[in-house]
């Protein structure tokens, strides 16, 4: 069935009251295992209903902010998704502290308890207002930006179109794109500062009520992070800011010289070949191009892209009023994956049929397994890990997409994906500092950042760009406003994603089977234990990227162009 055609209906907060209600008293008043499990077969049913739906209104939401049917249904959703989440967690704390829970170990899962002591952690009745009031925020933040609109040489655009302009062979034109997005932003300043001025506080607020510190341990929880912690995650900046950060640093200073920058600034960042970087086809030749190679790689990936098109799973077209990122999501009643995109002509376009779909392939597999619905694919390092590595398990293939430009976009791909690690590193440390210190005021955020800046990525200049040079870059990162302390997965998922690239370049079929296995389990396993499975070191360790840094250098040495 078409994506457009799946049937939708609103699950009620007074469906999930009794549905829950009764099958947490049925787990607390069990005499037997099987009383459990069979209560849980009905949490399980209400799941599937609840959350497709309303994954389908979210859905419907974003591909039309303006659309008041499912404006509506959204905001139905932030309202009664708090106390949702109160009755999944409850739910858990039957199952956490029944008398039979070492023998629903044994008969579920470990990792599916472990799951549920943080999401316990993580949720409390005291905030649901709170969250309530979150939600709304975020809200607020997506309509704001979805609804920006920049004039760039006489023609008015959402930003995702402007941002083509960042990537343009003309250094005038990147400029020109930065100085209105600049410009464009500050006209929006008192709003985007106060839109997370509130958030900050409201997710303070949330943590010091549950007893925490601030809301730095509340967020990790929320994040549902089994095998690392804030600790770990410091280690791993420490990391990347001695062993990446020189290397990245080098690597894009030498690029300059050969693009005839001397002073490099933020707007020569998203050029990396000279004369321009390879643009992809066209919009119906990256999907015919996606299909073949989906068909190449095997018999599950061709299945799973044949789903996709059939089933129309993509919207990929720019447009005013649509949520200006990219997602992919799934409805888990139909079993369907759905990837929402704005093209824009740039070879991010050949991204969204490699990294969403990488996600979507994901969801495709694990559709069956026994706790797709508990644990999903796992943390989302692990999810991240399965989109970044599709990217580049996707190499052989992109003559399909660039003809001759291939190897130019590997050499490009590869050094913007290595350069992502210190500033998506700089998100993370961003975001510990703000909450660490919820009172800051906006100009000391922009400082924060400015320093940060200047620490991971020393080779990058924003003197004289309109409003940037103040340090508010941040402001147009959507998930530093509306899923805070995420944007680190995506780092140590790149290292993961490397180790496959490295190991693909020695032996392509077997790094795919290790991918694939890796894809297949879902989240019945923690991160660091489907790294050591593929056979690669847990980033976590002092000095664990330092290897990594110089292996990666010697292939780029190898496929420049």
């Amino acid at each position: 069935m078409k994506v457009s055609e799946l049937p939708y209906r609103r699950v009620t907060l007074e469906e999930v009251q009794q549905v829950m209600e009764d099958v947490i008293a049925r787990i607390r008043g069990a005499q037997s295992v099987e009383e459990i499990l069979k209560a849980r077969e009905d949490y399980l049913a209400l799941n599937l209903e609840y959350y497709t739906n309303a994954g389908l209104a979210s859905m419907r939401y974003t591909i039309n902010t303006v659309d008041p049917f499912y404006v509506a249904e959204n905001e139905y959703y932030d309202e009664i998704g708090p106390a949702v989440e109160n009755y999944t967690v409850e739910y858990a704390a039957a199952l956490l502290d029944s008398p039979f829970r070492l023998e629903l170990e044994k008969a579920l899962s470990p990792v599916l308890f472990q799951s549920l002591e943080v999401s316990r952690k993580a949720m409390s009745p005291e905030i649901i207002e709170d969250m309530v009031e979150e939600n709304k925020l975020v809200r607020e933040y997506s309509d704001l930006m979805s609804g920006m609109e920049f004039t760039f040489r006489g023609e008015t655009m959402p930003r995702a179109m402007l941002m083509k302009y960042a990537k343009d062979e003309d250094r005038e034109t990147r400029c020109e794109c930065y100085e209105v997005l600049g410009r464009g932003l500050e006209a929006h300043k008192a709003e985007l500062d106060d839109i997370y001025d509130r958030m900050v506080h409201v997710r303070d607020r949330m943590a010091k009520k549950m007893g925490y510190k601030n809301f730095i341990e509340l967020g990790y929880y929320r994040m549902g992070r089994l095998c690392y912690d804030e600790e770990k995650v410091r280690v791993f900046r420490e990391n990347v800011l001695r062993d990446i950060v020189p290397v990245v640093s080098r690597l894009r200073r030498e690029n300059a010289k050969r693009l005839g920058i001397e002073e490099y600034k933020l707007y020569d960042d998203g050029v990396i070949i000279p004369g321009g970087d390879p643009k992809p086809f066209g919009k119906e030749a990256i999907f015919a191009a996606a299909k073949e190679m989906y068909h190449a790689m095997g018999e599950e990936t061709g299945a799973f892209i044949d789903l996709m098109l059939e089933n129309e799973a993509f919207d990929v077209d720019a447009r005013k009023n649509k949520w200006g990122g990219g997602y992919c999501t799934e409805f888990p009643k139909f079993k369907q994956p759905f990837i929402l995109a704005n093209f824009n002509g740039t070879a991010g376009d050949v991204d969204v049929v490699t990294h969403e779909a990488g996600h979507a392939f994901n969801a495709f597999l694990i559709a069956e397994n026994r706790f797709a619905l508990e644990l999903g694919c796992g943390g989302m390092e692990t999810a991240e890990t399965h989109s970044m590595s599709m990217e580049f398990f996707a190499w052989p293939y992109m003559e399909k997409f660039f003809g001759e430009n291939a190897g130019k976009y590997k050499f490009m791909h590869a050094l913007e994906s290595f350069s992502f690690i210190p500033y998506g590193t700089i998100v993370d440390a961003f975001q510990h500092i703000v909450y660490e210190n919820p009172d800051m005021t906006p100009d000391e955020r922009d400082a924060a950042w400015l320093e940060l800046e200047k620490k991971y990525r020393p080779h990058i200049s924003v003197e004289g760009m309109p409003y940037l040079e103040k340090g508010t870059r941040w402001q147009y990162q959507m998930h530093i406003y509306e899923s805070p302390f995420y944007y680190i997965d995506y780092c140590l998922a790149q290292t993961a994603a490397f180790q496959f690239l490295l190991a693909s370049q020695e032996d392509y079929a077997d790094a795919f089977a290790r991918y694939l296995h890796l894809s297949k389990q879902g989240g019945e396993k923690v991160w660091t234990d489907l790294l050591t499975e593929a056979g690669f070191p847990s980033p976590f360790e002092p000095g664990a990227l330092k290897d990594l840094a110089g292996r990666v250098e010697t292939l780029l040495e190898e496929i420049r162009v």
